[in-house]
């Protein structure tokens, strides 16, 4: 399944202008489970931090955590890094046009090599270790690159049917992926030999996020590699779907599930 390319047709749409990019933010927000688990964490991890941090978006995207982020307080500073050149460029323009560029700035870095000596409060990663094979040599750059006390927040696939994987014969719904996702051990395990002294991995997408994710994500995607005329029908389908989501996503968020195709995980240092 092609991605990359829905996105970047999002992309030229949203970015024509900036209220039209934080629109786009907006709706991210809300469509994606991932980032109402995400703010939820956010959301009790800032309360030790209201006087300031120093952030790391690691695989920043869009530039949507970061934006997010600086909402909460104008007394973090943020530092975006992707692989993606167009998108570091794009999201220093967008910043520096709404005049956040003092705080916050995205430049280009491989996470298997990029390291600072205990600089960061808080690392965020939302769905980026799926698509990076050398897991163990990032979670130790994350580790030497946090202060003492610092936490690296996590959003990635399980091996409970992430990706859309549910047996040996299934592919990955993101060709990017190098792996179809985490087993929740395995991942605890990895961090701790990488020198995290306390893990806490929970499971995100349980039944009713699972719903949520293919009513929201999963079929307009498909719909839009078939063809791109379904943008002109897209905003009327999430009008009859999205007061479904909401509501799975709620539950989702508030629900302690013992399985789910998705992780939430919490490392210290």
């Amino acid at each position: 399944m092609k991605y990359d390319p829905i996105k970047k047709s999002l992309g030229v749409i949203f970015n024509k202008k900036p209220f039209l990019r934080k629109l786009f933010y907006r709706l991210l927000d809300l469509l994606l489970i991932r980032t109402w688990h995400i703010k939820k964490a956010i959301k009790i991890w800032k309360k030790n931090y209201r006087e300031g941090a120093n952030i790391l978006d690691a695989g920043s995207g869009f530039g949507q955590y970061s934006f997010y982020l600086s909402k909460q307080s104008k007394n973090w500073k943020i530092l975006g890094v992707d692989v993606k050149t167009e998108q570091i460029e794009d999201c220093n323009r967008f910043f520096k046009k709404i005049g956040k560029s003092e705080r916050i700035n995205f430049e280009f870095a491989d996470l298997t090599k990029f390291t600072k000596n205990q600089e960061y409060d808080l690392i965020l990663s939302v769905d980026v270790m799926e698509h990076i094979l050398e897991d163990v040599l990032v979670f130790k750059n994350f580790h030497q690159s946090l202060k003492e006390g610092g936490m690296v927040l996590i959003s990635t696939p399980s091996d409970q049917g992430g990706s859309d994987v549910h047996d040996e014969d299934d592919h990955s719904f993101i060709d990017e992926h190098v792996r179809d996702g985490y087993n929740i051990n395995e991942i605890e395990e990895k961090l701790k030999s990488a020198g995290f002294t306390k893990v806490e991995a929970r499971y995100a997408y349980g039944a009713p996020g699972k719903i949520s994710w293919k009513l929201s994500m999963k079929y307009p995607i498909l719909l839009l590699n078939a063809s791109k005329l379904f943008f002109i029908i897209l905003p009327v389908y999430y009008i009859i779907t999205y007061p479904i989501s909401f509501i799975l996503n709620y539950f989702d968020v508030n629900i302690k599930h013992k399985t789910g195709t998705g992780l939430i995980v919490k490392a210290y240092k």
